[in-house]
């Protein structure tokens, strides 16, 4: 794995862990989390996605 797809593996997790407290604390809806992470998954095209489903 590259630095670059290192990078981005972590910048994925870190989206991932403020969509769930935007979602825990109400902020944003189950539906707008899917799509949102959707949009991650294409900006940041982690490898380990499917480990993150």
């Amino acid at each position: 794995m590259s630095k670059l797809q290192e990078s981005n593996e972590v910048k994925y997790k870190i989206a991932v862990k403020l969509l769930n407290i935007m979602l825990r604390n109400e902020i944003i809806s189950p539906d707008e989390y899917k799509k949102i992470d959707d949009l991650n998954r294409q900006t940041f095209t982690p490898e380990l996605s499917k480990v993150y489903a």
